[in-house]
């Protein structure tokens, strides 16, 4: 069970990015609760990345607030980023490191507490453990997104942001990390926000999605019933008319 409305791990609200003129964020509110995997979508410039960019302190938001377990970000900065990890496949590990060697880096930034045992056990935990002393530079993608995955538990985050954690990753792959990271959203106190251009993976990971449309949200609900609402087949087809079609979505929905 997800609890949103009391006690949330990320409240978004109001949340605004201006760049001059341009409007890349307009107005966005949310909360993700525990247990929850909340889908954020969109086409290309809806306003996805620059959401999780603000959400991760790296971008300043015009206005707006940010809570990440109780943590106002633009107060309490540090202790609302300790309580957050991220993870893509686009933003890959430093790859003359090896395994170790980056979770030791990375452990140490997030002032991880006996970080040697839990080193040994995310590397157990992730199947890494052969891999210990390779370079990231020469694993597969496969390998690579687990070594990623395995950096953002270290700190045993409340709050997990991945995008588009398995682009470009064969199917068996791909099923194995939605797997886990479904486990993990389980059996932790954790709030997941997950990107994804896949629907069909959207569908089966996701208890809730947003969908975006020029920095505003368009749609939300269910991935497995907001089709048929909206009278669409499939969650893929309804993305295709949000990236088309915005202004025919939103007619419906004032109607």
């Amino acid at each position: 069970m997800t609890d949103t409305a009391t006690n949330p791990i990320l409240s978004v609200s109001q949340l605004r990015k201006l760049y001059g003129e341009t409007v890349a964020v307009d107005g966005v509110s949310f909360a993700l609760g525990t247990h929850e995997i909340l889908g954020l979508l969109g086409p290309n410039g809806a306003g996805k990345t620059t959401t999780i960019n603000m959400i991760l302190g790296v971008l300043e938001p015009t206005s707006g607030t940010i809570v990440i377990d109780g943590c106002d970000l633009a107060k309490r900065r540090r202790q609302a980023l300790e309580r957050t990890n991220f993870a893509a496949v686009y933003a890959p590990l430093p790859g003359n490191l090896t395994v170790a060697q980056n979770l030791r880096v990375f452990g140490l930034l997030y002032g991880v507490k006996r970080l040697n045992e839990r080193i040994e056990a995310i590397l157990d935990e992730y199947d890494l453990v052969r891999f210990r002393d390779t370079k990231c530079g020469v694993l597969s993608s496969g390998e690579q997104t687990r070594v990623a995955l395995a950096k953002a538990m270290l700190n045993q985050p409340r709050l997990l942001l991945l995008d588009e954690p398995t682009a470009s990753l064969d199917p068996a792959t791909a099923r194995e990390i939605r797997a886990t990271i479904r486990e993990f959203s389980a059996n932790n106190d954790v709030g997941v926000l997950w990107t994804s251009h896949n629907m069909i993976e959207v569908s089966e990971v996701c208890h809730r999605v947003l969908f975006l449309s020029r920095g505003r949200i368009l749609l939300e609900g269910d991935p497995r019933s907001l089709p048929a609402e909206h009278e669409h087949e499939t969650l893929e087809d309804l993305f295709v008319t949000v990236a088309r079609e915005p202004l025919t979505i939103r007619r419906t929905e004032e109607e």
